[in-house]
């Protein structure tokens, strides 16, 4: 003989929801620099793209000596020979460009990578977008020295 038993349990949580919004500027560290463009994270959300298109304009990526597959993206600024790199050490400024949905897998493999509920791709070809430092940077050299 099979006894079920029901248990009934009052559970109180607290949700909290990442939803951003087309055109939201975020800030976020970078993840990887490949030659296919940027992957930005939140720490609580990795799914962030940033892709060769969307990257300031003109962008070319260089060899990273230091990691294998990887790249480096260096932005040379218009009307000047300075050109500004792409790195992990920054913060990074990106707008997003917009929110995928992928279909929700019915069966994963026990060593997948855990199921990602969104997709953002963002872009940084934008003023004030990009890694923080090129801006405040920017607004220093930009300041006039006080007369005394």
């Amino acid at each position: 003989m099979k006894l079920k038993c029901l248990i009934t349990l009052r559970v109180e949580f607290t949700l909290i929801m990442f939803r951003p919004f087309v055109g939201e500027i975020i800030v976020a560290k970078l993840k990887e620099s490949t030659a296919n463009g940027l992957r930005l994270s939140l720490e609580f959300f990795d799914d962030i793209y940033v892709p060769v298109h969307l990257l300031p304009v003109p962008s070319h990526s260089v060899p990273d000596p230091g990691k294998r597959d990887r790249v480096m993206w260096i932005w040379k600024f218009p009307d000047s020979d300075e050109e500004l790199v792409i790195d992990g050490i920054d913060q990074i400024k990106f707008q997003v460009h917009s929110v995928n949905f992928p279909p929700i897998p019915i069966e994963q493999p026990e060593d997948s990578k855990p199921f990602a509920p969104m997709v953002v791709t963002g872009s940084i070809d934008f003023d004030g977008l990009g890694p923080v430092s090129w801006w405040v940077d920017a607004e220093d050299k930009d300041e006039e020295p006080e007369d005394p």
